[in-house]
C-alpha cells in the first residue's frame, strides 16, 4: 500500500482592498513572509509537492510562489505540476474533496491552498478528532494528513492528521 501526504494550506495575509475584486486581492509583505517561511517549513520536514492545487485568485497564486521560493531556498528540489481550479475559489468541500480524489496515482505529496472556512473544514472532515483551534487554519496555515492507499478512495477511512503549523 503506497502512502501519501496531503497537506492542506490557507492562504497568506492579504490586502484589504475596496476598490479590487476579492479575486485580484495581492498578498502582504507579511503574508508573503509568512508563505516564504511555510516553504522552507515544507522543505525540512522533505514534503515537496508532487502536485499542487490552487485556487486561481490572486492571493493564492502569490502564496504557492512564496512557497516554492521557500521550498527553493531550503535547498528542496520542486517541480509539481500545479492546478489551477476554480472550485477552490467558488465551490465547497464537496468540490475540494472531488479534486484531491483526482488527484494522479502517481502523486505522493499533494498541496491544496485555498480559503476558508473550506480549507479548514476540508481539513476536519478528514480527520474530525485531530486536535485544532475551532477557528480552523489561519493564514499560511497547513495541516499535514497521512494518506494510505490511492487518492481515488483514500476518504473511505479517516485520514490522520499529523501536524499543523501556524493553526
Amino acid at each position: 500500500m503506497t502512502s501519501r501526504t496531503l497537506v492542506i494550506m490557507r492562504h497568506a495575509k492579504a490586502e484589504q482592498s475596496e476598490s479590487l475584486p476579492d479575486v485580484k486581492r495581492q498578498l502582504t509583505s507579511r503574508g508573503r513572509d509568512d508563505a516564504r517561511a511555510a516553504g522552507a517549513w515544507l522543505g525540512a520536514q522533505q514534503l515537496a509537492p508532487d502536485v499542487v492545487l490552487c485556487s486561481p485568485s490572486m492571493r493564492t497564486r502569490g502564496t504557492w510562489h512564496e512557497v516554492a521560493i521557500g521550498l527553493a531556498e531550503s535547498d528542496t528540489r520542486v517541480s509539481p505540476t500545479v492546478q489551477y481550479d476554480d472550485d477552490l475559489y467558488v465551490a465547497g468541500v464537496n468540490a475540494t474533496l472531488e479534486l484531491i480524489r483526482g488527484l494522479p496515482s502517481d502523486a505522493t505529496v499533494a498541496l491544496v491552498i485555498g480559503h476558508n472556512p473550506t480549507v479548514s473544514a476540508v481539513s476536519l472532515r478528514l480527520d474530525e478528532h485531530a486536535a485544532r483551534s475551532a477557528a480552523g487554519l489561519r493564514t499560511s496555515g497547513l495541516a499535514v494528513h497521512n494518506v494510505d492507499g490511492d487518492w481515488a478512495d483514500c476518504f473511505a477511512a479517516p485520514m490522520t492528521m499529523e501536524h499543523t503549523a501556524r493553526e
